[in-house]
């Protein structure tokens, strides 16, 4: 018998998926997955002997190795249907609800793990059963490992293998590597179909000893083919072995025999509404209501949820608030755009375990009768909100805030559950509110596409539905906040939080209500013009590749380049910046052209024009503070960060975004603040006494490593500089100056010897990565690093860590000065935007002197180092000529 069943999970959902008719639970919950998962386990566990281990693997991701051997690997993959995505946190406690035990690892597909397993056990005897549809898995065929497709229930044998590949189980990836894979976008040769690799690969018996013999190929078309996509067969062979050594794993003698517990499996399928899987369980389980409904049920119970439907009960409530001294809130709303949606609810928590729900603004067609007033109930916490001796709690209360402005309200003494959870966990985990609760409560959410089903819009959700969401929102914001201030203060965390992050949040806000002037008629003629040109590019591209096709395709591009004009293909057919930069024809310098117009043409020019808020006529970007691992900020709705400056295209979109009439833009920029940043933290003399005297740190730089100083070492100095940051290597250095690697490597080598403390500071801080998996900045914020364990990842794990510090304190720097600028700007001025180390101002021309002194003031007096901050201010009608 087998002694270890390895069941391939990810693969079994999205075929069960796409094999299954779809299946609802009541509450519209798509379940066929979860339902087809549950099934083949429960066929699977009655069938096997009590001394068997089933053990279910999974995919910890969609990247991994293969997308850095080949950037294109399942590019063409669709993406998750919306149907399927909700389900796969189901299917993981579906495993759990069974007792197996679930494995997964970063960088590898659950297919690599099940290799590594299969190949330990046959090793040494042990027999192993592969569950699986997968084609892939043939290759492990053999000895002591079986595979069962649960699909079509039935054994895959060696004839099956034959039947399907023409070679035996070894062979499989040669003749893949030959024909290709659609599905996981493997190349393959062109021209070779699964006929002709099985005859080539069981003549020559593999893929190496096909190419090494390929002059004896006597078709000469054949031959050519062969030759010519040598290159393309080995990587796809390399994509389609199966890496049977994952590092890290559980031994297989950690697992024991899985017993199932009925009663836990009977729970978990009564609550997905398996009455005919209950039934198999052979129990008798009576069905109870769904999830959403029982919450509602029992909300004035267990949960103490309380609907609040009359004033005296609202003002109880408030009292309640204001002697706890601390509340959390939410909001209730018909949109996602905290800037254009209308209030629907309110919901509050003083006390864990207890809230209430203000229904405001639900569908009164649909039942909704007994609502309370919005401005009547607004005034009645107008008091509550204002009260800078009760804290407000939030999860994302920035959004919440924008919604009580849109009503004349606003909040004093705030705290964000969100961003405490990104300050304690930065990149480890998301930040929703359904994870945190999960991740720290233990508690699974309602979630919000149970309540709205397909309809989406909460003001059409029943009172006693929209009681049970909308209540434990705000109770789990609260418990969350008790548990993660605890957290704080533990973990010596709390300064970042008091300090820099939570201050940050009403300046956002602040930042994000201003909004910047867009004028659309000049992006009107933008997007004319780079239409203009992309017509003229497109023609000149398509003469030199001598055809049409698309050439935003990576695939399309690459057949063009590497197929029809025989380009060398020196990064396994990849079609990004760094690989066109380094060809020579004058097709890739055009195709990066286009790029680079089609980009700024879809995403800014013709884009912003519709992002202009009617009732002011300005752009309102969202600024997000928990998305990046070094704690700088994103923007979305639109992306404002991202417009190139130093490309005469991105400057021409910076001049669209102009100061109203009577006012100036300021733009206030750090000079060199990673450098200066770098100078301090490792200490480097000569760089802290270059910048002390003020001298160009660049030529300073140069005279250091090279002796002496012209237009071209300067140059090279500075891409080492600011190289050096992001633990640029000697090919790296190579390709960015156009020298020899041999030359760029002696340039860092002098480097270091000019600057020895840079050296000690990279080794000390990559030691200190692998230790903790995270580096800090000079504040104290950690940047995790979750790659710096993964040996295949390691090399760029090393060059985050040595720049996360940097980039870290950088970001930390910045958010300080917003919040010291935000305090002292005078009425007739506001903070518009932020981009990474720069600050955009709009200023009443009679404030423009006084006011850009001050910026510049506060920017440069954040930090006391021996090494001086320096900020760089401009003035001008529109932000290109600010810059």
């Amino acid at each position: 018998m087998h002694k270890y069943i390895l069941i391939d999970a990810s693969g079994y959902i999205f075929r069960a998926f796409y094999a299954l008719p779809p299946i609802s639970r009541s509450d519209k919950l798509p379940v066929g997955a979860v339902y087809g998962f549950c099934s083949m386990l429960l066929k699977l566990m009655h069938s096997i002997d009590g001394d068997a281990t089933p053990i279910a693997v999974f995919d910890a991701a969609r990247k991994n190795w293969r997308n850095d051997v080949y950037p294109e690997y399942k590019a063409n993959r669709i993406e998750t249907p919306p149907e399927l995505a909700p389900q796969f946190a189901y299917i993981r406690k579906a495993a759990e609800a069974f007792g197996l035990p679930q494995v997964e690892h970063v960088g590898y597909e659950a297919d690599d793990i099940i290799a590594t397993y299969a190949k330990r056990a046959a090793a040494q005897g042990t027999d192993v059963l592969i569950y699986s549809s997968d084609k892939d898995l043939m290759q492990l065929l053999g000895p002591h490992i079986d595979i069962f497709d649960p699909l079509k229930g039935r054994a895959i044998d060696l004839k099956a293998v034959m039947d399907k590949f023409g070679v035996a189980p070894a062979q499989v990836p040669d003749v893949q590597a030959l024909i290709g894979d659609s599905s996981d976008n493997i190349p393959g040769v062109n021209g070779i179909g699964p006929k002709t690799a099985a005859e080539l690969i069981g003549k020559y018996g593999s893929l190496e000893e096909l190419l090494a013999k390929a002059y004896n190929i006597k078709q000469d078309k054949r031959r050519e083919t062969i030759t010519n996509g040598a290159e393309s067969a080995r990587i796809s062979k390399r994509l389609a072995t199966l890496d049977a050594d994952v590092p890290d794993l559980p031994p297989l003698s950690s697992f024991r025999p899985t017993v199932i517990d009925k009663a836990k499996l009977g729970a978990f399928f009564d609550e997905m509404e398996f009455k005919s899987l209950i039934s198999r369980l052979g129990e008798t389980t009576p069905a109870k209501p769904t999830r959403a409904a029982a919450a509602a049920a029992s909300a004035n119970t267990e949960s103490k949820y309380q609907l609040v439907q009359d004033m005296d009960e609202l003002k109880a409530w408030i009292e309640k608030c204001r002697k706890a001294g601390r509340f959390a809130i939410d909001t209730e709303t018909t949109g996602l755009n905290a800037l254009d949606a209308s209030i629907v609810g309110i919901s509050l928590s003083e006390k864990p375990g207890e809230a209430c729900y203000i229904p405001l603004g639900h569908n009164i067609e649909l039942g909704a009768t007994a609502q309370l007033p919005v401005k009547d109930t607004l005034a009645l916490l107008r008091g509550l909100l204002e009260d800078e001796g009760v804290l407000k709690i939030g999860h994302n209360i920035k959004y919440d805030m924008h919604i009580f402005a849109r009503h004349g309200l606003g909040f004093k003494n705030i705290a964000d559950t969100m961003v405490m959870s990104y300050v304690l966990d930065g990149v480890k985990n998301q930040h929703n509110m359904d994870d945190l609760a999960s991740i720290h409560l233990g508690h699974d959410t309602i979630k919000f596409r149970e309540v709205v089903g397909r309809d989406k819009q909460f003001a059409n959700v029943p009172l006693d539905k929209a009681l049970a969401y909308a209540a434990e929102d705000a109770d789990i914001t609260l418990r969350l906040y008790e548990k993660f201030r605890e957290r704080l203060e533990a973990e010596d965390k709390a300064g970042v939080f008091k300090n820099i992050d939570m201050p940050l949040v009403p300046v956002l806000f602040d930042m994000e209500e201003a909004g910047i002037l867009v004028d659309s008629e000049a992006l009107k003629t933008l997007s004319a013009q780079f239409a203009d040109e992309l017509g003229r590019l497109e023609g000149e591209i398509y003469n030199l590749a001598g055809g049409k096709f698309n050439i935003l395709s990576p695939q399309q591009l690459a057949e063009i380049l590497f197929d029809a004009l025989g380009l060398p293909d020196m990064h396994r057919r990849s079609t990004d910046v760094e690989a066109l930069r380094e060809m020579e024809h004058p097709i890739a310098a055009k195709v990066l052209e286009y790029r680079a117009i089609a980009k700024l043409k879809g995403t800014y020019s013709d884009a912003l024009p519709k992002n202009i808020l009617p009732r002011d006529g300005r752009v309102h970007t969202n600024y997000f503070q928990a998305g990046t691992s070094t704690g700088r900020l994103s923007s979305n709705d639109p992306n404002l960060q991202n417009i190139p400056i130093r490309s005469n295209l991105g400057q021409a979109i910076r001049r669209a975004f102009v100061a109203a009439p009577g006012h100036k833009l300021i733009s206030a920029d750090y000079s060199q603040v990673e450098l200066r940043i770098l100078a301090h933290h490792a200490g480097v003399k000569g760089l802290q006494a270059a910048f002390k005297k003020g001298e160009d740190i660049h030529a300073a730089t140069a005279k250091e490593i090279f002796g002496s100083v012209d237009d071209n070492l300067r140059r090279q100095a500075k891409a080492i500089n600011f190289g050096i940051i992001y633990g640029i290597s000697a090919f790296g250095l190579a390709r960015n100056i156009g020298i020899e690697r041999s030359d760029a490597q002696r340039f860092i080598d002098q480097y270091f010897r000019a600057f020895p403390e840079i050296r000690v500071y990279m080794d000390k801080t990559k030691a200190f990565a692998h230790e903790h998996e995270y580096v800090e900045t000079l504040f104290g914020r950690k940047c995790w690093l979750r790659d710096i364990g993964n040996t295949k990842m390691r090399g760029y794990a090393e060059r985050a860590a040595i720049n996360a510090p940097i980039q870290g304190t950088s970001a930390d720097i910045i958010k300080l000065a917003m919040t010291r600028i935000e305090a002292k700007l005078p009425k007739g001025a506001r903070m518009l935007l932020q981009v990474h180390d720069e600050l955009v101002f709009e200023v009443k021309d009679n404030l423009v002197e006084e006011v850009g002194a001050m910026i510049k003031r506060e920017m440069e007096g954040v930090v006391n180092w021996e090494t001086p901050l320096l900020s760089d201010i401009g003035v001008a009608d529109n932000w290109k000529d600010a810059h």
